[in-house]
């Protein structure tokens, strides 16, 4: 991923020196446990601790010339622990150590995502309940449907993204498991016991089968979570887009002091947070497929995989932790205009309220069919003439026959369609 996406934390997980240090670990986890079941010397472990370095420039120029990155990795040890690194990746396969490394990788990310998800909830929590009585117009299809409120749309995007938490737990809980099964999985040539104790030591999960590479389904449901959570992302950033825009006018992004909107023109102040997020969920998204086609992979293995993991793990993981930690801080200083909202509410001269007279029609003895006739004719005509839906209903004779003045009025209260909020909210935030 570009510098200009990557915040460090997260792109250090996917740094050359540190994979290798994991390749390490791995290494003396397995030497370790094969020192304590007498199937190497004891002390090795100690001895090649003490003298190995890592050397990411050294390794490079291995590879060159043997076309191999895990026996470059394991000669330039050799080089600097000297006569007992013999005994590392003792009946191990390149598979045991990348596949468990690319595991151990994709938690550490996601771990960072779960922190990430967590302050956005906030975030979000936070303008939810500010608003929770904002009244604001609620749109079917971008037309004016009925009143809700603005806390309540920020509801909306809190219970997602709990949603998105919980999967993104799972799918971590699934991808964090560790295989040291030798070629082709079935521990010819090593002690399952190994397995076993690296798992423990790397707080990893036994991969129960593994043939020769960890399954990639699991890497499969990861990305694809990832590719939901940017899908939500996305889902955020086009409705703020929309409320942005400047007939509507309801949030707007914070814009600094010294910010310029455009170079043309001095006026214009752009969503280009919320527009950049589109974008990033785009090409996280990207990944999901490639992901799934890796699960179909030759027999015990082929690595058709590879090159899409060395891609899609540290780019779609960096990415989506650069999305998730902008879009905290687009909805923490989103500027809220209830003026603004309370203005488009108003531009359909009540309309929306036309459900209402619809249900009360049919109460006092109308047909839907003959209710729904009676309200759409005098809503259109309200509409079209600019003129008050209120006006229409209290002039409109077959209504007045039926439903007195004064009981017509209270159909036209804002107070109706906010009287359930507060027991949505307490359903929502219950924990």
């Amino acid at each position: 991923m570009i510098e200009r996406y990557s915040r460090k934390e997260i792109k250090n997980i996917w740094e050359d020196y540190n994979r290798y240090t994991i390749w390490l670990d791995i290494e003396l986890a397995a030497a370790e446990a094969m020192e304590k079941f007498r199937i190497i010397p004891k002390g090795v472990v100690k001895k090649v601790k003490s003298k190995a370095r890592i050397d990411p420039k050294r390794i490079s120029q291995i590879e060159e010339k043997v076309k191999h990155d895990i026996i470059a990795f394991l000669t330039s040890i050799t080089e600097k622990a000297g006569v007992e690194a013999r005994y590392l990746h003792k009946g191990m396969t390149s598979s045991d150590v990348l596949d468990t490394c690319f595991n151990i990788q994709l938690r550490k990310s996601g771990e960072i995502l779960l922190k990430d998800i967590n302050i956005l909830l906030q975030a979000i929590k936070k303008q939810a309940v500010k608003h929770k009585y904002t009244l604001c117009i609620g749109r079917s299809h971008g037309i004016h449907a009925e009143p809700i409120t603005f806390g309540l749309k920020m509801l909306t995007f809190y219970q997602e993204f709990l949603r998105n938490k919980k999967r993104l737990e799972n799918s971590i809980e699934e991808v964090s498991t560790c295989a040291i099964s030798g070629a082709v999985g079935t521990f010819a040539n090593i002690d399952p016991r190994v397995e076993s104790y690296v798992a423990r030591k790397l707080k990893l999960n036994v991969e129960p089968v593994s043939t020769q590479v960890i399954p990639r389904d699991r890497h499969a449901q990861f990305f694809s979570t990832l590719g939901i959570i940017a899908s939500s992302i996305e889902r955020f950033a086009v409705e703020i887009r929309h409320l942005q825009r400047t007939e509507v006018l309801e949030v707007e992004e914070f814009f600094e002091k010294n910010q310029k909107g455009s170079s043309a023109m001095p006026h214009k102040k752009n969503p280009i947070l919320s527009e950049n997020l589109t974008g990033l969920a785009r090409l996280i998204r990207s990944s999901v497929i490639p992901a799934l086609e890796n699960v179909a992979l030759w027999h015990e293995r082929d690595i058709s995989h590879s090159a899409v993991e060395r891609n899609i793990g540290p780019d779609t993981t960096i990415a989506l932790d650069f999305a998730i930690h902008r879009l905290s801080n687009v909805v923490k200083n989103l500027n809220v205009y209830p003026k603004n909202m309370k203005k488009n509410l108003d531009i359909t001269n009540g309309i929306f309220f036309s459900q209402r007279v619809l249900l009360e029609l049919t109460n006092v003895g109308f047909t839907r069919e003959q209710s729904y006739k009676i309200v759409q004719k005098n809503a259109l005509q309200a509409w079209k003439e600019n003129s008050s839906f209120y006006n229409k209903i209290i002039s409109d004779k077959k209504i007045t026959n039926k439903i007195p003045v004064n009981k017509l009025k209270k159909l036209f209260d804002f107070s109706y369609h906010t009287k359930k909020i507060n027991i949505i909210f307490k359903r929502s935030l219950k924990n």
